[in-house]
C-alpha cells in the first residue's frame, strides 16, 4: 500500500471483506426482532460461536461494542454516564462503556439501536469481571442466563477431568437453554461442519501470525494483529466468510513476504524495521491510531503479542476438531490466554522473544483490567532475567480517554528505544573485544 492521502487510501481485499462482515453482522442485529431472530450476548475469550450458529441465533459481544465505540471516540461519555449511576472509576471500562451505552438508548457503534439479548451466555475464562458484568446485564434485560464455568489453569495444565467438567455443562446446561430460547433442535453434525470451517480459518491465521518471524516482518502482530483476529474471535468463526477472509489475508501477506515488505500502517508501508518487540497487554482503543503512530514512526514492529491470543492460542497447536466436537469446545475455552497462570504466561512470552528474535518486551498496563495487569511487573523482570533483553512499562486504559497521556507514553517509548540501541551497541563492543 503506497503512502497516499487517507481519502484515497486503497484497501486490500481482506480489509474490504472484513468491513463488509462487521457491517453485515450489525445490520442483522438491528433487524433481529423484525426478522424473528434470537440474539445471544457473550464474550470473546471462550466464546462458543460454532455452537450458537447451530441454533440460528445471532451473536452480540459487549466488549466488541465497547472497542468499536472506543475507536469512534464515543466511550468517554458512556463511561461518565455509568459513573454518574454509581460505578467506580476502578471498574473495567469495557463494562462502564457498555452500561453507559445502554443507559443512553443502547445505540450501537454504527448509530443503530442494538436488540435486547434473548440469552446471556457466559464462558468464564479467567476474568472475574465477566461474571459481575453479566449479573448487571441480567438485571437490565431480565432474560435467560447460561453460565459455563471453565476451571482456571492454576497448575498450568488442562486435565481430562477439566475437559469432562466443561463438556458436561455444555451438554446439560448450555445446549438445553439454547434449544429452549431458539426453538431449534441441536444438530451435532451441523456443529461438526462449523468446527471444520473454524479449523481451516485457524490454520491460515496461524500462518499469518508466524510470518512475523521473517525479517523484516510483513505484519505488525499487535496493531495490525487486532484486525487479523477480529473475525475469528467474534461472530464469524465457523462461517464461510471467515474461511474466505483468512484465505485472502494469507495470500496478501504471502505477497508482502515474497517482496520483502514490512507491515502496512495507517501512513502506508513501513519503510524500515529498526526494532522488533513483543507486547503484553491490550491496546488503547480511544487513541488507537495515535498510539500506533508512536511505534511505526520509530520503525518499531510488534512481532508477537499476548493480546492477539485472548480468543485462542492457535499457534500452540490447538484447532477446533469436528471429530471431537464438545471436547474441542471445552479445550478451546480452557486454553485461552486469560485462563493461564503467570508462569505459563511468562513461558509463552519467553518463547515469543526467542522464536521471533525480539529486541525486548513492552508491557502496556491497563488501569482497569486486572485480568491482564495483575503480576505484570513480575512478568517483566522475569523475562529480562531469562532473555537478557530490556523491558519497558507504559500505562493506559482500554476505552477511557482520560487515561491516555500521549506525551508521557511517547517519552517512555523514546527512552526505551534508546535503551535498546545502547544494549545493542554494548553487545557489539563486547563481541569486538572478544
Amino acid at each position: 500500500m503506497t503512502n497516499i492521502p487517507a481519502a484515497q487510501t486503497i484497501k486490500d481485499s481482506s480489509m474490504l471483506k472484513q468491513k463488509e462482515m462487521i457491517t453485515g453482522n450489525y445490520s442483522k442485529l438491528e433487524t433481529a426482532a423484525a426478522d424473528g431472530r434470537k440474539v445471544v450476548a457473550t464474550f470473546v475469550p471462550g466464546n462458543l460461536n460454532e455452537l450458537i450458529m447451530c441454533f440460528d441465533m445471532l451473536n452480540n459481544l459487549p466488549e466488541i461494542n465497547a472497542i468499536q465505540n472506543g475507536m469512534r471516540k464515543k466511550t468517554g461519555g458512556y463511561i461518565m454516564e455509568a459513573e454518574k449511576r454509581g460505578h467506580s472509576e476502578d471498574v473495567c471500562t469495557y463494562v462502564k462503556a457498555d452500561l453507559g451505552m445502554i443507559a443512553k438508548g443502547n445505540i450501537g457503534p454504527d448509530g443503530q439501536k442494538l436488540p435486547d439479548p434473548d440469552l446471556l451466555l457466559l464462558s468464564y475464562t479467567g476474568c472475574f469481571t465477566f461474571m459481575k458484568w453479566f449479573e448487571l446485564l441480567r438485571e437490565q434485560y431480565k432474560c435467560e442466563t447460561a453460565m459455563l464455568h471453565v476451571p482456571y489453569q492454576g497448575d498450568g495444565q488442562v486435565t481430562q477431568n477439566m475437559v469432562s467438567y466443561v463438556v458436561k455443562q455444555i451438554r446439560e446446561e448450555v445446549i438445553p437453554k439454547l434449544e429452549r430460547v431458539s426453538g431449534v433442535k441441536f444438530d451435532i453434525d451441523r456443529l461438526r461442519e462449523n468446527l471444520a470451517r473454524s479449523a481451516r480459518a485457524e490454520e491460515d491465521l496461524v500462518w499469518v501470525l508466524e510470518s512475523a518471524k521473517a525479517k523484516p516482518s510483513p505484519i505488525d502482530a499487535y496493531f495490525g494483529g487486532v484486525y487479523y483476529i477480529g473475525p475469528i474471535f467474534t461472530a464469524f468463526r465457523g462461517t464461510e466468510d471467515a474461511v474466505e477472509y483468512y484465505r485472502l489475508l494469507r495470500a496478501e501477506i504471502g505477497e508482502r513476504l515474497a517482496r520483502g515488505q514490512g507491515p502496512v500502517t495507517p501512513a502506508g508501508d513501513m519503510p524500515s524495521e529498526r526494532y522488533r518487540l513483543v507486547v503484553e497487554g491490550p491496546p488503547n482503543w480511544t487513541s488507537f491510531r495515535d498510539f500506533w503512530k508512536m511505534f511505526y514512526e520509530e520503525g518499531a514492529v510488534v512481532v508477537a503479542s499476548t493480546y492477539s491470543k485472548v480468543g485462542g492460542l492457535y499457534d500452540l497447536g490447538f484447532r477446533h476438531d469436528p471429530d471431537r466436537p464438545l471436547e474441542s469446545l471445552a479445550e478451546y475455552c480452557l486454553g485461552c490466554y486469560t485462563n493461564r497462570n503467570l508462569p505459563a504466561r511468562i513461558d509463552l512470552i519467553e518463547k515469543y522473544m526467542d522464536e521471533y528474535q525480539a529486541d525486548g518486551l513492552l508491557i502496556n498496563s491497563i488501569k482497569s483490567c486486572n485480568s491482564f495487569s495483575a503480576g505484570q511487573l513480575l512478568v517483566l523482570r522475569e523475562i529480562e532475567r531469562r532473555t537478557g533483553k530490556p523491558g519497558a512499562f507504559i500505562e493506559s486504559d482500554l476505552v477511557d480517554p482520560r487515561y491516555f497521556s500521549p506525551a508521557n507514553i511517547k517519552n517512555r517509548l523514546e527512552s526505551y528505544f534508546q535503551m535498546v540501541d545502547q544494549r545493542r551497541a554494548g553487545g557489539k563492543s563486547a563481541a569486538r573485544a572478544a
